[in-house]
């Protein structure tokens, strides 16, 4: 395919190209879609370009969960999953929920901690503190639950590979429900009933749902079979809709495919959050400075980075406290201690990332993944850095922090290599003490003596997967245009395509030989600019982080030439103004 503008490496070392460039008939598609439902040129195209079909149009401007939403029965072990735990709700039987530190961990334990209260049962939590207790169930948590009176546990966000834990566990009598969406091993770990979309023996069709997700369904099915059983009589049947801002934000921050339910879940649960019934969603936004109606964005970039600073940096359970509490007065000192644990998780991510670099700047340019370590780094900010180091470097990531013998790792990936599946083959190989994930984010732990090892067991498998291609990162564009074509008009049409995330992501427009007026550092490390073009249109961008890269020297000395920019189009309300602002991602001279 042709690159856009003739863009073969930009600043950033991407190769720029139509999305879609690829679909037949795209240009008649999206002919028909603007025809056929009334819809603007430039949305019908993006549409048409992401491959949504005439009749699909109505689903994906619209999407609501009475078309998306399965029979949560047809799940592999939830009919067992539900038998256990509405006879814990009737009897009174304490249900004890060990979720994990991360936001999609907080989420679904906020959503069961509520259904359980408003069904009338008892509920105990735990999270584990990454630090001391490490990724997963462990025995002496679970013994902990037990202790405090839980007859039964539900694992949320984790447990599918927990088999030696959950196996001592069961030889103690504490019965164990696995609610998970990690990839799973074709064995499965001893459980009353393990639920997860990415079970071996499962079709696959809902392997895109986060944890949340996947509770949520947990949460319909165990409704369902108490107002069967005449639990409500006489008492008030919960209103399960009134928490699908949890699903929303779970699935959002936990960067899984918004498409099928994912979509609907996010679509409606951003409509429930605007409504601001959650005092602790409302206590962060208050803190967060947010006063706008919530979109995907805020959910991924404001929400969750607050709440997973409590499993990173500080208390692990404060974010799924904040999530579950009615107390107006605890939710704000929790959402205040949250902003604070963030802005102490910035500090530590800027000194593990700095180290980061340089080990990765003396790995070879050609190698297929990078995997850098070292002593001290915090691992509850290991997975953020790997995360940045892909987009530095463009490629998958892997960083380790080491404590003595052992180390916490965690990886991101890009599209077309799976790290999950790599990871969870590496244990299986006896390279790692333990690790899964799914395709583009995994976590493990290794012991120091087969580092090296590991490593070239990535590299190599990798390399195979390649097949002697080089790995080419490219940036996939929706269209050209020039600095007057930016108007709030196009942006306000675009909206309509959300939400936003991963699977749809953000339209993405390429500004043609554009020059810029004016450029300077604001913040930490960002970069404001104003571009013109020959038409005279004037277009203000910003480039965050850009002076952790090469795209913020080549903004700030650009020498007066003619750049070509490429970025999401945003609205700028600020001061009740109606204007539009480039979130600059990447640049390249215009030849």
């Amino acid at each position: 395919m042709p690159a856009v503008l003739g863009v073969e490496r930009s600043i950033t070392g991407k190769r720029w190209l139509h999305r879609g460039a690829e679909t037949p008939e795209a240009d008649r598609l999206a002919l028909a879609i603007a025809q056929r439902h009334g819809l603007p040129d430039i949305v019908s195209r993006v549409m048409a370009a992401r491959g949504i079909g005439l009749e699909d149009v109505g689903a994906f401007l619209n999407p609501t969960l009475r078309d998306a939403l399965p029979d949560p029965s047809s799940l592999q072990g939830m009919a067992a999953a539900v038998e256990r735990l509405s006879r814990a709700i009737t009897t009174g039987e304490v249900i004890g929920l060990f979720a994990d530190y991360d936001v999609d961990g907080a989420t679904s334990a906020a959503l069961l901690t509520r259904f359980i209260a408003a069904a009338g049962g008892r509920s105990i939590l735990h999270v584990p503190d990454r630090i001391l207790e490490g990724y997963g169930p462990n025995a002496e948590a679970l013994a902990g639950l037990r202790q405090r009176g839980a007859g039964v546990v539900v694992t949320l966000d984790c447990g599918i590979v927990a088999f030696d834990v959950l196996e001592k566990t069961a030889e103690a009598g504490l019965d164990v429900v696995v609610v998970d969406h990690h990839m799973a091993e074709p064995s499965l770990p001893r459980a009353i009933a393990v639920v997860n979309p990415n079970r071996v023996d499962e079709s696959g069709a809902l392997g895109h749902l986060a944890a949340v997700g996947v509770t949520f369904l947990v949460v319909i099915a165990l409704n369902r079979s108490l107002r069967e059983a005449g639990w409500y009589q006489g008492r008030q049947e919960p209103n399960l809709m009134g928490w699908l801002d949890l699903v929303a934000l779970g699935t959002v921050c936990d960067v899984v495919a918004l498409e099928g339910l994912n979509r609907a879940f996010v679509a409606q649960g951003l409509k429930v959050m605007a409504r601001r019934g959650n005092p602790g969603l409302r206590a962060l936004a208050a803190v967060a400075k947010i006063e706008q109606r919530p979109e995907a964005y805020h959910l991924g970039f404001v929400f969750g980075p607050r709440v997973n600073a409590a499993g990173r940096v500080g208390e692990a359970d404060l974010g799924a406290r904040l999530l579950s509490s009615e107390d107006e007065v605890e939710v704000q000192r929790i959402a205040e201690a949250l902003d604070r644990h963030n802005d102490d998780r910035k500090e530590i991510e800027a000194g593990v990332q700095a180290e980061a670099i340089a080990q990765a700047e003396q790995v070879a340019s050609d190698a297929p993944i990078l995997v850098v370590a070292g002593d001290g780094w915090h691992p509850g900010v290991i997975g953020i850095v790997a995360g940045r180091l892909r987009e530095r470097f463009n490629r998958p990531a892997c960083v380790i922090a080491f404590d003595g013998a052992t180390g916490k790792g965690s990886g991101r990936s890009v599209k077309g290599l799976a790290l999950g599946p790599a990871v969870i083959a590496a244990h299986q190989s006896g390279l790692l003490v333990g690790g899964g994930g799914h395709a583009m984010a995994a976590g493990f732990t290794i012991e120091r003596e087969k580092l090296d090892a590991f490593r070239t067991f990535l590299a190599d498998r990798f390399a195979a997967e390649l097949a002697g291609q080089p790995l080419v990162a490219s940036l996939s564009l929706d269209g050209v245009l020039a600095p007057a074509g930016a108007k709030r008009q196009v942006v306000d049409a675009l909206a309509q395509l959300g939400p936003f995330g991963s699977g749809n992501p953000e339209p993405h427009f390429a500004i043609a030989s554009a020059k810029i007026v004016r450029a300077d550092v604001v913040g930490q490390n960002h970069v404001r600019c104003i571009f013109t073009g020959a038409d005279g249109g004037k277009l203000k961008g910003i480039a965050f982080r850009a002076m952790d890269s090469d795209l913020g020297p080549a903004l700030l000395q650009h020498g007066g030439r003619s750049l070509h920019v490429a970025g999401q189009l945003r609205p700028d309300d600020w001061q009740d103004r109606r204007d539009v602002q480039l979130f600059i991602e990447d640049v390249a001279l215009a030849v």
